[in-house]
Formats: C-alpha cells, sequence, structure tokens
C-alpha cells in the first residue's frame, strides 16, 4: 500500500499536491520499492516520493479549462489589448497621504 504524507492511501486515479512545488495531478500509477512508495502523476509524468505529495479531496482540485480548447482567436486578443491602448500611468498614482 502506497500512503501521502498524512498516511492516506494513495490509489491511481487519485489526485494529489506534491508538496515541495505545488504540482497537482492525477495519479497514474503507484510502486514500491525496497519500501518505498512512489507515485506517477499526469501532469509532468514523473514519479515523486509518495511521503511528498497530499491526497486532495474532489472539492480541493481547482478546474483548469487551459488546454481544452487550444484553439486562440488571435484577432479577438488584438482587439481586447486595444482597450488598454489609451490608459495613462501617473507616476504619482500611487502616493500615500503620509
Amino acid at each position: 500500500m502506497v500512503v501521502d504524507a498524512r498516511d492516506l492511501e494513495i490509489t491511481p486515479d487519485s489526485h494529489v499536491r506534491y508538496v515541495d512545488t505545488g504540482t497537482v495531478g492525477k495519479v497514474l500509477d503507484v510502486k514500491t520499492e525496497n519500501e518505498v512508495g512512489w507515485v506517477k502523476i499526469d501532469k509532468t509524468e514523473l514519479w515523486y516520493l509518495a511521503s511528498h505529495v497530499e491526497l486532495l479531496d474532489e472539492k480541493d482540485i481547482k478546474k483548469s479549462r487551459w488546454g481544452e480548447n487550444n484553439d486562440v482567436d488571435i484577432e479577438d486578443l488584438k482587439e481586447k489589448g486595444l482597450q488598454f491602448k489609451d490608459i495613462e500611468l501617473a507616476a504619482d498614482a500611487g502616493n500615500g497621504g503620509g
């Protein structure tokens, strides 16, 4: 059995966070070598020490829509960028009252 940093069992298809970098992903595979647990995460396809990951609850998983639709409308982005063309920044805009 492979367990996380809090001694919770990790199974394939679980979602975990690597505590050192915050990398979050779905567990593709688990293994034990020399009594040390490892998990393979889909985001990086790398193996992580199971003792350095935390099992996430469904409510803790942030859904990202980036990558689901790789179609980017360049003209739409240019048009949105033009909205900021006439913005003026003043050097004294952030002065405090003291």
